[in-house]
């Protein structure tokens, strides 16, 4: 089984095992709603902070030396421009380069509890729901202030940088970034307002056979660039599939994930990666008669970050090749 796969599993980004990610999907339930940030006072005197688990603690002063829990998390923090306030982060965390030189901690779900204490952190930054909750809950106890995130929508990561940037007392950071993924974004929503509809497949693993939700932020990516995703009403977030099931909903295109976000261009169209070649001989299905079948790099679609918008150009990029393709040949 594939590292990219991996990462696409469970409630974003990293590495699940199986059993684990059936245990997270039960916990988590059909759907989340996003917890808004409340923030009152101001960095420089204080302040108060509810997170995506609806726990308030308070800062008083900006955070200067912070853990992150999650590669996403990593992300976020040099996004606003407080890398230097980096103490400690998991294995995963590759991006940006200067994130390889940050003292590790673990990974996201097994931590170095002592290593974490003897750091010192003012903040540290957990995955909702990513990261295990035993763990969190000793971090909790030795009195560190926890916050959580997990942007679950496209609209929820903009939001996540101006939250980490009030965090870092890095506010005007924060909302600068955001603004920016924002226009991004709403320029993709624009361009795929009135397409044609593509239903599409997004396989998280081939073994066993397991797909996304209507709630997961890959399936908000798909409905940006007017997709349908064929599995968006099963109740949960990674369902397991049948092949029978697969078949009978005859997607046009078929989305994965991969592992090469550092090299190579973002789409790659084919039957030669291995997430696909077990489709072959189903050629009743429409996506695979017309090797409308696609894999992104999994650090680009999977992880709820910044970079999470150049995925969806990737998805876009795809599903705009099967309309251009199916106009041409109905």
């Amino acid at each position: 089984m594939s590292k990219a796969r991996k990462a696409c599993v469970g409630v974003a980004i990293e590495r699940l095992g199986t059993r684990q990610v059936v245990r997270a999907c039960r916990s988590i339930g059909a759907a989340i709603a996003t917890i808004a940030c409340v923030v009152t006072g101001s960095p420089a005197d204080g302040a108060t902070f509810v997170d995506d688990a609806s726990q308030t603690f308070r800062l008083d002063r900006p955070a200067q030396r912070v853990i992150t829990l999650a590669p996403n998390l990593t992300e976020l923090v040099y996004a606003v421009g407080g890398g230097a306030t980096l103490v400690g982060t998991v294995t995963l965390s590759t991006f940006p380069d200067e994130a390889r030189a940050v003292p590790r901690v673990g990974d996201y779900q097994r931590f170095d509890i002592e290593r974490i204490l003897l750091l010192k952190p003012d903040l540290v930054l957990a995955w909702h729901h990513g990261n295990p909750s035993r763990e969190l809950a000793q971090l909790a106890a030795a009195g560190l202030p926890l916050y959580h995130l997990e942007p679950r929508r496209l609209d929820d990561v903009p939001r996540a940088l101006e939250r980490v940037g009030e965090l870092l007392g890095r506010a005007e950071q924060g909302r600068t970034r955001a603004g920016a993924l924002r226009d991004e974004i709403a320029e993709l929503r624009r361009a795929h307002r009135n397409v044609d509809p593509v239903s599409v497949f997004y396989q998280v693993w081939s073994n066993p056979l397991m797909t996304l939700n209507g709630q997961h932020i890959v399936s908000d990516v798909i409905v940006l660039c007017g997709g349908r995703n064929v599995f968006a009403e099963l109740p949960q977030l990674v369902p397991q599939l049948s092949t029978e099931s697969v078949v009978a909903a005859n997607p046009q295109v078929m989305l994965s994930a991969r592992e090469d976000a550092d090299s190579g261009p973002v789409l790659k169209r084919g039957v030669n990666d291995a997430a696909f070649t077990g489709w072959l001989r189903y050629t009743s299905l429409e996506a695979v008669r017309r090797n409308w079948l696609y894999t992104l790099p999994g650090d680009l679609i999977a992880r709820q970050g910044p970079r999470i918008v150049d995925g969806a150009r990737g998805v876009c990029a795809a599903l705009d090749e099967v309309r251009a393709e199916r106009r041409a040949r109905p």
